[in-house]
């Protein structure tokens, strides 16, 4: 479905601060893959996001979004146009929805988006839409249409904005440590939207995470990154079988041959 090839970016680049945050990333996201992203800090997760998502341009190497049996080469494409195809919540839960504007104007916006091939306007079969669909997230939001979005708590509008992300049916949905910054109740809550609408929706999703127990028991690929390298890419049948021991484990036996790599080099 996304094809990144040989995708390295420096930043930096040819001064004292120079900073080779990815280094040839290949990576094949297939359509209907829930793909868990762990990491360290400065792995590279965040900048293979902005990567994916157009708000970084690689310094080398292509990006293919494949449609309808084609590959297309959309490595130039900028955010806005990336942005009708590929989905992202960040770790604030503010970010996903204008606070100012009602629940049912926020999810207008998201309807326009998401239906694109359709004229639409919020009439009375529109809202009763809203209403069925929000009725989804057990909040009691569906009885809340036209209250401005600031008043909900941060569970609540992180929930909403899931909500919105699905409804405008992206290609691809990136979702950035979107439970990071919720009390543990309200996590678990848009954790398991998360896992519902993924599977009633078929998406395609890349979640990172520093919860190693949402990488093991969520999605069916798990990803490894560090210093803006892939470590490793575990399918389903292994990544069932993983512990937290197992994990860590493999961390340190590939960390361990990379620093004999690079003693190698420098003898």
């Amino acid at each position: 479905m996304l094809t990144l090839k040989d995708i390295s970016i420096v930043f930096n680049e040819g001064t004292p601060d120079e900073n080779h945050a990815l280094t040839d990333i290949n990576l094949k996201i297939n359509q209907g893959d829930f793909i868990t992203v762990i990491g360290s800090n400065g792995a590279g997760k965040s900048t293979l996001y902005n990567i994916i998502a157009g708000t970084l341009q690689p310094s080398t190497g292509k990006i293919f979004l494949e449609e309808n049996g084609k590959e297309r080469d959309i490595t130039s494409d900028k955010e806005y146009k990336r942005a009708l195809y590929i989905g992202r919540i960040f770790q604030n839960p503010l970010l996903g929805t204008a606070g100012k504007m009602t629940l049912e104007d926020n999810m207008m916006i998201c309807a326009k988006k998401g239906f694109k091939s359709l004229k639409i306007s919020l009439n009375a079969k529109m809202r009763e839409f809203f209403k069925s669909e929000v009725s989804k997230l057990s909040m009691g939001l569906e009885d809340r249409l036209s209250d401005n979005v600031e008043q909900f708590s941060g569970g609540q509008r992180q929930a909403l904005t899931l909500l919105m992300a699905v409804l405008s049916r992206p290609a691809l949905l990136l979702l950035d440590e979107h439970t990071a910054a919720l009390d543990p109740a309200n996590a678990d809550a848009v954790m398991a939207l998360t896992k519902q609408f993924a599977k009633e929706y078929n998406l395609t999703v890349m979640m990172i995470t520093h919860n190693m127990n949402h990488a093991l028991e969520y999605g069916n690929r798990l990803l490894m990154m560090d210093g803006g390298k892939i470590l490793f890419d575990i399918g389903k049948e292994e990544k069932e079988k993983l512990t937290m021991d197992d994990l860590i484990k493999k961390f340190r036996e590939i960390k361990k041959q990379d620093l004999s790599s690079d003693k190698m080099l420098l003898q």
